[in-house]
C-alpha cells in the first residue's frame, strides 16, 4: 500500500455504507480512493499499519478514512473524503464550521440506525472488473 493512497474502509454489511462506496466512485474520477470492508484482512492490516489500536476495525460504526498516514474517523472522514470529489460536493466542507460534537452526534444517530433504516446484507459489496483494482484485496 502506498503512503500516498487515500483508503475508505466502510462496512461491507451496510447497504448505505456500500451505496456511499458507489457514490463516491462515481464522482472520483480521478480514482483518489482505494477501498475495503472492516471486515477484510486488508482493513485490518491497514489499521495496523498505522500503529492505531483505537480504531474502531473490528467494530465498524465509522467510516474511516487513511489518508497520509492518518487516520479520520466519523464527521470528520465524511467532509475529508467530500473535499476530494468533484463539484458540487466540495461545499458541504462549510459544514466544518458546526463544532465537530455535534456534526460526529449527528453521524453517530445515523450510524446506530442504519441498518434499521437502510437494511444489512450477509455479504459485502463485490466490485465489478473494472473496478477491482480501487479495492484492496
Amino acid at each position: 500500500m502506498d503512503a500516498r493512497d487515500a483508503i475508505i474502509l466502510f462496512d461491507g454489511h451496510c447497504n448505505l455504507c456500500s451505496g456511499s462506496v458507489r457514490f463516491i466512485i462515481k464522482r472520483d474520477p480521478h480514482a483518489r480512493f482505494r477501498f475495503a470492508s472492516l471486515q477484510s484482512d486488508a482493513a485490518q492490516r491497514a489499521c495496523a499499519d498505522l500503529g492505531e489500536t483505537a480504531l474502531p476495525s473490528t467494530d465498524p460504526t465509522s467510516i474511516i478514512l487513511i489518508d497520509r498516514g492518518r487516520a479520520r474517523l466519523h464527521s470528520d472522514a465524511a467532509l475529508a473524503i467530500a473535499a476530494r470529489l468533484r463539484f458540487p460536493w466540495p461545499l458541504l466542507t462549510v459544514l466544518r464550521i458546526i463544532p465537530r460534537p455535534l456534526r460526529d452526534w449527528a453521524y453517530r444517530t445515523i450510524a446506530r440506525n442504519r441498518y434499521r433504516w437502510f437494511g444489512r446484507t450477509e455479504t459485502c459489496l463485490v466490485p465489478t472488473n473494472d473496478l477491482l483494482s480501487r479495492f484492496l484485496n
